[in-house]
């Protein structure tokens, strides 16, 4: 589906972004994913890629800091040759109720979960427009959607994505670029493990399909996006969260 094409996964190591980074190249799609911190963790998805017999790359990148961006990007073209897929989905959180918030808690979730995006977008679409061809899909949240309290630093970087990729998708339709969001509800990471019994009861309660999410959910709907299936899909956001904002 995907035989050939280039990808670039920000924040590849775990949860979604490793699950993302598998999936396109199950599906033939050569990737560099980028990583903050854990090197080990990216030479791990890199032995494992082994298996696909194609390209999987890790690139280490700050992906709130445009100098590190423009690296990795040079980086593919290097290795790679071009890129054809970007995939926005780096992002941290620092939870804390609005009145006991920090100013940097907020200015650094903001920077790392929507900067970012700005960041990567604006340089890869510079080669994506070279060979009007490209397609890229930003990782939100439902609660962009819904709101969250203890959230506010989240919420609006994820809440100022889907602005973004609505603009980002009318500037660029003309060259054949797409560029959707996919919006995660609930999803079974490292964080979610940690919960007992009755906050995961809790949660599923609020969830029609009565059921928290693996990553690999959210990997198949980012694949979906990529894939010549979705050519005439932009400017939308797909909320990935069993029904649970309907």
């Amino acid at each position: 589906m995907l035989k050939n094409k280039k990808a670039l996964v920000t924040g590849g190591t775990r949860g979604i972004g490793k699950a993302i980074v598998f999936d396109l190249a199950a599906n033939g799609c050569n990737v560099i994913f980028t990583y903050h911190s854990s090197e080990e963790a990216a030479k791990s998805i890199e032995k494992e890629s082994e298996k696909f017999g194609i390209k999987i790359i890790g690139f280490k990148a700050d992906a709130s800091k445009f100098i590190d961006t423009e690296k990795s990007i040079q980086f593919i073209l290097e290795k790679l040759g071009n890129l054809d897929i970007l995939v926005n989905n780096a992002g941290i959180t620092k939870d804390n109720l609005i009145l006991r918030m920090t100013e940097e808690d907020f200015d650094t979730v903001i920077s790392a979960n929507l900067k970012s995006v700005f960041n990567y977008s604006k340089l890869a679409i510079k080669p994506m427009m070279k060979q009007r061809y490209g397609r890229i899909i930003n990782i939100s949240s439902v609660v962009a959607l819904i709101g969250n309290p203890g959230q506010a630093n989240y919420v609006a970087s994820k809440a100022g994505v889907i602005g973004l990729t609505k603009s980002l998708a009318r500037e660029f339709a003309s060259r054949n670029i797409t560029v959707n969001a996919v919006a995660p509800g609930y999803v079974s990471t490292d964080m979610t493990k940690e919960l007992n019994e009755v906050q995961k009861e809790a949660i599923v309660s609020q969830i029609p399909l009565k059921r928290i999410a693996e990553p690999v959910d959210i990997a198949k709907v980012v694949t979906f996006l990529a894939s010549p299936s979705a050519d005439y899909i932009t400017g939308q956001v797909i909320a990935v969260d069993g029904g649970m904002t309907m």
